[in-house]
């Protein structure tokens, strides 16, 4: 019966991803749910394509390291001596144990080797050596191949600044998908941008296909967000790109309050992104990338999203705030990051509500929606056909 629903699911999902904008709905409920529909999702799309890990001022320096489970499964990316960044498995070849456990070590830091707590095992992180057994203590009396032992290493590519990772050696390379959206970007100078803060939720209760959707449009400013966002960047004013593939762009402009707003903040407590246009310094560019990256350029910085699934139905949501290197020495730029990180949690707070009120109707496992996207939900739309392509065109359905 599972292998059934989950055929049933799959023949949902063509039929809806072949459907015309004007006369798209979203998933069956058990897409959301089901726990056969999210291994696929695992093998297919999380294990099998390009997911963002972080931004290189994260590991900016030789010996820089920083702590990741974007795949998954633990990894960690390592800039080495000349400045290459590498992407390792954290788990140990002796007896599998994570070698920079979140229990004690921080997310980010800078080290000469990586070094097993439990055993003390220690890894190269050096060049064409990165993950290479360095030394094992204790093992001269077995039969023991140093020169086979090194952590397993994943393909890593830099796009706009933003390190992305992937565990399938056949995947095609992900710059020249994004040649057109790098262009779009360009302004925003995202490599040169620093980072002012993370943020983390963990275990949010619902599939993090209703995050990544909510995050992809802003039809939903006028409900969730109708005292805090939408005043200042009002939703039914977005204007979302034709575009088609793994990627899309909206654009939202500022109200006219909401613009004085932003240009007094700014003037005070921050920097502006040097080089932007007059469209990019009067309002608010979305933009993103499947399967699971979404970001807010703003003309003082840029925020990007992440969902990271930890079953059918939780999944952590983590978020990164970016501005020019500059605005870490403006005065009161600490008051700005204050202010920013408490706008962040109030608008997660206002989307958590919406995502898990969402989780809880789709457990009622409800028929057809009957309803329609709206034109600003065309993003919701493509990813549905990105779906579509990862979990049944790719390969052969079990």
């Amino acid at each position: 019966m599972p292998h059934r629903e989950l055929d049933l699911l799959l023949e949902d999902l063509t039929r809806l991803a072949a459907l015309p904008l004007e006369r798209g709905e979203t998933l069956p409920a058990r897409a959301y749910t089901s726990e056969d529909f999210y291994r696929l999702e695992r093998d297919r799309v999380f294990r099998a394509d390009w997911l963002c890990a972080g931004h290189v001022n994260q590991v900016a320096e030789p010996g820089d390291y920083l702590r990741t489970d974007v795949l998954g499964e633990p990894v960690v990316i390592t800039r080495d001596e000349d400045g290459s960044l590498h992407a390792l498995s954290r788990v140990c070849r002796h007896r599998f144990m994570d070698v920079l456990p979140p229990e004690t070590t921080p997310e980010q830091g800078s080290l000469k080797r990586l070094t097993c707590p439990y055993h003390t095992w220690t890894y190269r992180l050096n060049g064409e050596y990165a993950g290479q057994l360095a030394g094992a203590p204790l093992m001269n009396k077995v039969d023991f191949d140093r020169a086979a032992c090194r952590l397993p290493g994943y393909r890593l590519e830099v796009w706009n600044g933003l390190i992305m990772i992937c565990a399938d050696a056949d995947a095609p390379a992900l710059g020249p998908q994004l040649d057109e959206l790098t262009a779009k970007l360009a302004c925003y100078r995202l490599p040169d941008l620093v980072v002012a803060y993370s943020a983390v939720w963990q275990g949010v209760a619902a599939n993090w296909k209703v995050a990544l959707e909510n995050g992809s449009e802003n039809y939903h400013h006028m409900g969730s967000h109708a005292a805090t966002l939408d005043p200042v960047l009002p939703g039914r004013d977005t204007v979302v790109d034709d575009c088609d593939g793994r990627w899309f762009t909206m654009y939202t402009p500022f109200a006219a309050d909401g613009l004085q707003a932003a240009d007094g903040a700014a003037g005070t407590a921050s920097a502006l992104i040097p080089g932007l246009g007059e469209r990019e310094l009067s309002g608010m560019t979305i933009a993103g990338v499947f399967p699971h990256l979404v970001l807010a350029l703003l003309p003082d910085s840029v925020t990007f999203a992440r969902w990271i699934p930890t079953g059918p139905e939780t999944h952590d949501a983590h978020f990164t705030v970016l501005v020019p290197p500059e605005a870490r020495t403006k005065p009161g730029f600490d008051a700005y990051v204050d202010a920013s990180r408490q706008q962040l949690e109030t608008i997660q707070s206002e989307d958590t509500v919406a995502i898990r009120g969402v989780q809880r109707g789709l457990a009622t496992n409800p028929g057809p929606s009957g309803g329609r996207f709206s034109h600003l939900e065309r993003p919701l739309w493509q990813f549905q056909r990105y779906l579509a392509d990862r979990l049944v065109h790719r390969s052969r359905l079990p």
